[in-house]
């Protein structure tokens, strides 16, 4: 998706002069991208959305409703501080707003749109790196595919099935505009913008630091820990490749800093430098450091490539990129914050964009890098058929067995009669990560959230706990509709509906059952007949 190749072809006499001396062609990256685009949606439109896309479908249902003052992503609740409405989400609620799409088909759209910025930033930055042609090619490949035997599936990892359904979250946003924002800062340290970008003194104008600030500043507000990967990335950048510096020259790059926290402090819906406090999520990324080898074994591939650099430049933007990853990673195993693993998916991208480069070299090789290509295409083929395969190949059309993408269930058959707003009280796994992106709340969130004391938010999930207990009480069970103002029990098929209860509808995929409680009683005779429903749900 970089630039394409002006080629300047002999003009002849007759007809052909007439077109003059040039002809454009694609790049490589250019053809490899745009295939790589074109298979890579239709893959994420085919899986169904899965996970964290719940969430931040009700971010998107939340900012439809009050783009200004939004509620809380999942409750029924004040969503001040929350910060999930960041810039990027308050673009996809005003597009909703203005086009009346649902959380859930927002997403869908969305997928493409980030992919794209993540394939032309990416080209960009390799081409920063290096003008070999092919490098941005085998950069693609490799980080789609070198990563491990076992699957890697978390916001921000870039493998090609985490991005069968992760490509709609903030975070793969934030990667694409890392890249660019990494291509603009290796740009400027290397002085290789041209003459006619420079200024007075032989400086490029403020306005560029300036603006380059901004989109770090943008990418701290869409995703804070991809924020930190994103100026790590800078400080190496500019720490390797600036050679001459001046005073003006360390103010330049100053103002960059200091516009991209004056942009994310002037954000209106959270302050995003609380969160460097809140370790309320932390437990929940432990995870992340478990079974490293089998995860990303296959990016350590790109160790020889990194250490070649290291010998040729001890301050190689990419050796220094991957020792400060590597140093926040291994902090966040120490202290315990945990959280701190989000930036393991990147940590790997030194290793990645390494070997495309050296692997990019010109012919005739040595034998020591027609040994490093082979290994790596060997690499590249264990992940392919171990965990990738999947995400490309359907069920239907699969003669292996491939290990597929999640598949997860739909709700739009509870969702079609609960309205926007209304509570629901359920504990199943894909339920509560689901029925808020259509519009309604739960009455304990799902997840913790800086705009709800932690502390609120799990007496919540105890009160829902005693709620759905087979041995509640009726009193019990009615202090707790009146509590919240639940209005539907969404019930896995192993839970018994409450005797106050009316059975509205359920589903035959799951088993599970939508039940309406509290307020005025209706007639849903009509809605399912219960003669339909699972057993266990009428006993």
């Amino acid at each position: 998706m970089s630039a394409g190749v002006l080629v300047r072809r002999r003009t002849v006499d007759g007809a052909t002069a007439l077109r003059g001396g040039g002809s454009w062609r694609p790049s490589p990256y250019q053809c490899a991208g745009f295939l790589f685009f074109l298979v890579m949606t239709l893959a994420f439109w085919r899986v169904p959305l899965c996970c964290d896309a719940g969430q931040h479908a009700a971010v998107v249902e939340r900012l439809k409703a009050d783009l200004l003052r939004p509620r809380h992503p999942m409750a029924d609740l004040p969503g001040a501080g929350s910060p999930y409405y960041s810039p990027y989400a308050v673009a996809q609620g005003a597009f909703a707003r203005l086009t009346g799409l649902g959380g859930w088909e927002v997403l869908r759209l969305t997928g493409p749109l980030n992919l794209l910025v993540l394939l032309t930033g990416l080209g960009r930055f390799v081409r920063v790196l290096t003008p070999r042609p092919w490098a941005p090619v085998l950069a693609l490949a490799a980080t789609a595919l070198l990563w491990g035997v076992e699957r890697a599936w978390w916001s921000g990892y870039l493998n090609l099935m985490s991005m069968t359904g992760n490509l709609p979250y903030p975070s793969a946003f934030a990667i694409g505009l890392a890249f660019w924002a990494w291509a603009l800062t290796g740009a400027r340290a290397r002085d290789t913008g041209g003459v006619r970008y420079l200024g007075p003194g032989g400086l490029r104008p403020l306005s560029g630091y300036a603006g380059l600030g901004l989109l770090y500043g943008l990418i701290l507000l869409v995703h804070p820990i991809t924020a930190v990967a994103a100026a790590l990335g800078a400080l190496a950048l500019v720490a390797g490749w600036q050679r001459r510096w001046s005073a003006a020259l360390a103010g330049r790059w100053a103002l960059t800093g200091a516009v991209a926290l004056a942009t994310a402090a002037c954000w209106p819906y959270f302050d995003v430098f609380a969160l460097a406090g809140d370790s309320s999520v932390d437990a929940m990324h432990r995870r992340l450091y478990l079974d490293l080898a089998g995860q990303f074994g296959l990016a350590l591939l790109g160790l020889p490539a990194l250490w070649l650099r290291a010998r040729r430049s001890r301050r190689d933007p990419l050796v220094l990129m991957f020792a400060l990853d590597c140093a926040v990673v291994t902090y966040g195993w120490v202290s315990g914050h945990y959280t701190y693993g989000r930036a393991l998916g990147l940590t790997l991208l030194p290793l990645q964009l390494a070997l495309a480069v050296e692997l990019a070299a010109p012919r005739p090789w040595p034998v020591w890098r027609r040994l490093l290509g082979g290994a790596a295409a060997a690499g590249a083929l264990t992940g392919l058929l171990t965990v990738h395969a999947g995400a490309l190949v359907p069920p239907a059309a699969d003669p292996v067995g491939f290990r597929q993408p999640p598949d997860w269930p739909s709700y739009d058959w509870a969702a079609r009669h609960v309205a926007p707003g209304e509570v629901v009280i359920t504990d199943g796994y894909y339920a509560v990560h689901a029925i808020a992106g259509y519009g309604p709340n739960l009455a304990a969130p799902a997840w913790p959230d800086a705009s709800l004391d932690e502390r609120e938010r799990l007496r919540r999930v105890a009160d829902v706990r005693a709620y759905l207990d087979p041995a509640s009480t009726r009193a019990l069970r009615d202090t707790v509709v009146r509590r919240y103002g639940v209005r539907w029990l969404l019930l896995t098929k192993y839970q018994r509906v409450p005797e106050e209860a009316v059975v509205v509808a359920w589903s035959r995929r799951t088993g599970e059952v939508l039940a309406r409680v509290g307020g005025e009683r209706r007639d849903y005779s009509t809605t399912i007949s219960t003669g339909m429903l699972p057993r266990v749900a009428l006993e």
